[in-house]
């Protein structure tokens, strides 16, 4: 008797959240068909934001790569010791250019998590854009005049207004979209909480004109205050998140992220768009390679008299003079192609990007961002000298940092692969093993350069040049090099199992996480 009392309840609970659901169900329908006169009128006058997005997109890539066009273009004598005029970029050049990317990036970050939330336009939003895109491309020259003039509080002043303006322009098409709510995701305009995300969406966004209005104020009184303000605008989210993470892990809570949390947020596990990621990271990759060929064509084609009267009128006796140009150009273009190509084939396995991954994506593209400098300096110097050694050594630094960046983006998805990447890439499998080896090749390739530089460093040049020519050959043999080192390993390790079993093998291997614990 109890038993058959128990099973009604358990049975009417059930028909109860059948009930529920089918007047979610209805509500939802009669949100989205009860629409007035005027939201019928303005839906219709609606288009999709991705012509918008690819374009702020590009536009972004582009004015965070030109930054380093000041920093390769500083001329550094030959008799002049690189190690000095080195010291000089560092602490002027090309700090400005990785403050500039990173800030830059930050901008385009938000823009991604706010065109998350609002996926259609009309006009009035496709001008607030404009503005806002104005005002970032902007933001590179208020650096300039920051480094050139550290002491003076102009530069603070405009970048400060800049952040501002932008803030409050962010803040004014997140409050017309909820506005008009055909302009949001589906899944705001079914949700009874729009009010809790346009003010949760809001804080998030108003915290940054806030601190940089306090920063503003704080260049009259104590400027270097006012560049501790900026650096938290940057780094807040990160460690306030870091925090949260220890402080839980400490006291052996697990963190539940709350629905709104997924949409707009600074947790590392936030989703950003993955097609941006690729647009953006594919404009940065294609400007970095533009660059390589400005200075070929503005420094390497020989005056008319010149040929005329030093070379007798052979043009090809005139351009044999730039070989070392043209052989650094070659190899920083094919060095820059592959690193694309190694991002490319990474981004084919992942489903879905986060935030901490497009942080180390960021720190990718800066890396590739100093790669025309790496080209400069390569041919800059004359043969055997010092100068060469460092400037090729720089070059090594510098791919060796792009590339390990891209493995750690790997690595980060790998510890949450159930949702980041697909099932054949995830631990233990062929293709898991070929990715991390495409990944892996660029670091071990110019770490090993390096250190032979640093022992034979009188044929540095050779070595540099003999590895730019090799890694495309590897990446040609790399999948053969891995099939046969894998089943090498098989036949060693493993040497009763049966090949058929290799599909069951790969369907039933452990998740990453649960390897490591």
């Amino acid at each position: 008797m109890a038993e058959k009392e128990e099973n009604e309840i358990i049975e009417h609970h059930v028909s109860e959240e059948m009930e529920k659901k089918r007047s979610r169900t209805r509500d939802s329908h009669s949100f989205l068909q009860s629409d007035t006169f005027s939201e019928k009128e303005g839906r219709s006058s609606t288009q999709s934001s991705h012509r918008l997005l690819a374009y702020s997109d590009a536009l972004i890539s582009i004015i965070a790569t030109v930054m380093i066009l000041p920093v390769a273009h500083t001329k550094i004598e030959p008799d002049q010791e690189l190690q000095e005029s080195l010291q000089q970029l560092l602490t002027t050049k090309i700090a400005v250019y990785l403050m500039t990317f990173l800030i830059v990036t930050v901008a385009w970050a938000a823009h991604i998590r706010l065109f998350q939330v609002i996926e259609r336009i009309d006009d009035f939003l496709a001008l607030l854009n404009l503005a806002c895109m104005m005002l970032i491309t902007f933001l590179p020259y208020t650096f300039s005049l920051m480094a050139t003039f550290p002491e003076v509080p102009l530069g603070i002043l405009l970048f400060c207004a800049c952040a501002i303006v932008i803030g409050l322009i962010q803040a004014v098409i997140v409050i017309y979209g909820f506005g008009h709510p055909y302009l949001l995701n589906d899944c705001i305009q079914i949700s009874e909480n729009q009010t809790f995300y346009k003010r949760h969406i809001l804080k998030i966004i108003l915290r940054v004109p806030a601190f940089c209005f306090f920063a503003g104020i704080f260049s009259f009184i104590f400027f270097p205050l006012s560049y501790v303000l900026l650096a938290v605008v940057i780094f807040l989210p990160y460690i306030t998140q870091s925090l949260k993470w220890c402080g839980n892990k400490l006291a052996g809570r697990q963190e539940e992220l709350p629905e709104s949390m997924l949409l707009y947020s600074y947790h590392p596990s936030e989703p950003l768009s993955k097609e941006r990621v690729e647009a953006f990271t594919d404009g940065v990759y294609a400007i970095v390679a533009t660059l390589l060929i400005l200075d070929i064509c503005e420094d390497n084609v020989p005056d008319r008299n010149e040929v005329k009267e030093r070379y007798q009128g052979s043009l090809v006796a005139a351009l044999s003079e730039f070989g070392p140009e043209f052989l650094a150009y070659f190899g920083s273009f094919v060095t820059v192609g592959l690193l694309w190509f190694v991002h490319h084939s990474l981004f084919l396995h992942v489903t879905k990007a986060t935030r901490f991954m497009g942080l180390l994506n960021t720190f990718s593209l800066a890396c590739i961002g100093g790669l025309p400098l790496a080209y400069q300096l390569t041919h800059e110097f004359t043969k055997n000298s010092r100068n060469e050694l460092e400037a090729i050594q720089i070059s090594c630094v510098i791919i060796f940092f792009a590339g390990i960046f891209q493995l750690a983006i790997w690595v980060t998805a790998l510890f949450n692969e159930r949702e980041t990447l697909h099932p054949y890439v995830r631990y233990g499998g062929r293709e898991h093993a070929f990715m991390f080896a495409k990944l892996a090749l660029y670091p071990c390739v110019t770490l090993t350069t390096f250190f032979l530089t640093c022992i034979l460093s009188k044929f540095s040049a050779q070595i540099f040049h003999l590895m730019q020519i090799i890694v495309p050959f590897a990446f040609l043999a790399l999948r053969v090099l891995v099939s046969v080192a894998l089943a090498l390993l098989r036949l060693v390790f493993c040497p009763a199992k049966p090949t058929d079993n290799a599909l069951e093998e790969d369907e039933s291997r452990l998740p990453f996480n649960d390897v490591l614990s």
